[in-house]
């Protein structure tokens, strides 16, 4: 099958996506209402609630939740062929992940920028709500924990690409300046300034790393790189929104749409072959990469770019305190998704496009590839071409840069550039992460700040300086450690699975609240995809608790999946009891917009 044939298809039916079910949901079930002030307007505080042109809001968002799991999740997935990644990623993004990301951001922006647990507690009930934010905030840590790692991965011993991701918190800081000190709301203007820089810093990056006493100052080792992610995390944490996370995520947009869209350029002029079959013998199980069939283990793999739920951590956490409109809500939460969708379709090519013995060389352990009966093909030229060795390299990061760098160099005037290009999706692929590591940081801590508040109130104050610094510090520290001592690459799996209950979760808490908002006959937009999700989820961590965990004696790794289902379990549960509790109400009363629901509850 031809590449471009993918991407066509992919790009029609998102497009067709976004014009008739986004803009459905959007009128018809949610009734997005722009006359209703937005908690950017009515908490405003130049701080955390900033109202922000939703072009800007788009590009923090978008580069907040796309993260590992849209680059890496397709690529490791590749192993089951083309046709189910590109399948689940395709349909699984329209009517599951857009779906989630946009009911849930409407969902925080009526409850004042509120986490998904607070909402819950609201929309459920107590129990549910003191469940989940104890489920949530360890889910985020690990969630942290494992895309620092990635990042630390693809950074060390590299001054190219460290070089060019501190370049982009400077020239944040100066965006973040001009846009609200300088001259107040020029976003074109601040546009400029950004991409511009960022243009300069990315083509200055191979001369610093071949002048010596330069790529010695930008070259630092594993350890040092997992203590400064953590201090970063911890600034973006602390500062104003519009100072640093904000332009810097929305300076990373540029990068990360405009490394795509070239992919997909590309992908055009190269017209490669998918040299992977569309359904491989590892589908039943026995692969060398993911330990399992592709039931379940497709839906769990591939993550992010089809459905996360690290996304409503995000669009409970910072984007619902800068919207603008609640029209925006459509273009911020279902676009936003719908682009990490196609962003996925790109990393599912460039692993496939990969000789399939390439493939497997790069991705799995040295040991089992040998007793696969396979023999790299172009692997070792490849290699030499790059100027690293490739092979035995697992966790999908390098097989996408060479994908990447594949494409790129056989485009004809790129010939010969295949070291260069290796090296910018590395790079690249590092800024993709960061981005949402600091989103997930700040997020962390205004759940932080939510629990103790109800211990010692002032925490929940959103003013309160010893408290944003004492959460920060907290939270940071938690998933810093971590990062620093590597352990958190054993549990992979375990995010994995976690993440794809939390995604499940805000499916039905959102469902809650279309019920109680008297729109019982919509409510199958969120209820049918996250009832669907609830028993892949919950057998992916059996699977993996009985063929993994267990057997390896990862006791500690058996017990926490136990403990985040059970947890999960009575979300579900106190959210049916409550399903049915109200589609037995039989008249409406008006809320004080005057509007009729089933039941007021707390904004």
């Amino acid at each position: 099958m031809n590449a471009l044939t993918l991407v066509f298809v992919a790009l029609c039916v998102f497009a067709l996506a976004y014009r008739f079910y986004g803009l459905f949901i959007a009128q018809k079930v949610l009734v997005l209402n722009q006359e209703r002030e937005p908690p950017s307007v009515k908490l405003a505080d130049g701080h955390d609630y900033v109202k922000t042109n939703k072009y800007v809001l788009f590009g923090h968002h978008f580069a907040a939740i796309a993260a590992a799991g849209p680059l890496l999740g397709p690529v490791l997935a590749a192993q089951f062929g083309f046709l189910p990644g590109a399948l689940w990623i395709i349909i699984g993004c329209v009517v599951a992940g857009a779906v989630h990301d946009m009911v849930v951001l409407f969902a925080s922006v009526r409850h004042k920028g509120k986490s998904l647990s607070r909402i819950a507690e609201y929309e459920i009930g107590r129990v549910a709500g003191t469940v989940a934010s104890f489920a949530i905030l360890f889910i985020l840590i690990l969630t942290l924990a494992g895309l620092s790692i990635a990042v630390v991965n693809a950074m060390f011993s590299s001054p190219w690409g460290t070089y060019t991701v501190v370049c982009t918190i400077p020239i944040a800081l100066l965006m973040g300046l001009y846009l609200h000190k300088v001259r107040p709301g020029d976003v074109t203007g601040a546009s400029v300034i950004g991409v511009v820089l960022l243009f300069l810093a990315i083509v200055s990056g191979p001369y610093i790393a071949a002048d010596p006493t330069l790529a010695k100052m930008f070259t630092f080792t594993k350890k040092e790189i997992a203590v400064f992610i953590p201090i970063y995390g911890f600034l973006a944490s602390v500062l104003p929104v519009w100072l640093l996370l904000c332009p810097r995520d929305y300076l990373s947009t540029y990068l990360k749409i405009g490394t795509i869209v070239m992919l997909a350029l590309g992908i055009v002029a190269v017209h490669p072959q998918l040299a992977m079959e569309p359904v491989t013998k590892y589908v039943a199980g026995g692969g060398p990469i993911i330990p399992g069939a592709v039931f379940p283990f497709v839906f769990i793999t591939i993550a992010c770019g089809a459905l996360s739920g690290f996304h409503a951590v995000i669009g409970t956490g910072t984007t619902p305190k800068m919207i603008g409109s609640e029209r925006d809500v459509l273009f911020v939460g279902y676009g936003a998704m719908l682009t990490e969708g196609f962003v996925a379709i790109m990393a599912l090519i460039a692993a496939c496009v990969l000789v399939p013995s390439d493939y497997f060389a790069i991705n799995a352990a040295p040991k089992v590839y040998q007793t696969l009966g396979m023999a790299p093909v172009h692997l070792p030229q490849l290699a030499q071409q790059v100027g690293e060795q490739v092979q035995g390299r697992p966790g999908g990061a390098v097989s996408l840069a060479v994908g990447m760098a594949y494409i790129f160099s056989s485009i004809p005037f790129m010939k010969g550039m295949m070291a260069y290009w290796y090296h910018f999706a590395i790079m690249f692929e590092a800024v993709f992460i960061l981005t949402a590591v600091d989103t997930g940081t700040r997020v962390g801590r205004y759940m932080l700040q939510e629990m103790l508040g109800k211990v010692v109130p002032r925490f929940a104050e959103p003013k309160w300086k010893p408290g944003i610094v004492i959460t920060s510090l907290l939270f940071t520290f938690s998933w810093g450690y971590l990062v620093y001592t590597g352990d958190i690459t054993t549990i992979w799996p375990l995010f994995g699975m976690s993440n794809q209950l939390l995604a499940t979760s805000g499916l039905i808490i959102c469902t809650t609240m279309l019920i109680r908002l008297g729109k019982a006959r919509y409510a199958w937009i969120t209820a049918v995809p996250g009832i669907f999700m609830i028993p892949v989820t919950m057998s992916a961590g059996y699977l993996n608790i009985t063929r993994n965990y267990l057997p390896k004696g990862l006791m500690l790794l058996a017990v926490l999946s136990v403990v985040l289902m059970i947890l999960m379990a009575i979300v579900f549960i106190e959210a049916f009891r409550k399903w049915y509790g109200l589609l037995g109400v039989k008249e409406t009363v008006r809320d004080q917009y005057g509007e009729p629901v089933l039941q007021v509850v707390e904004e």
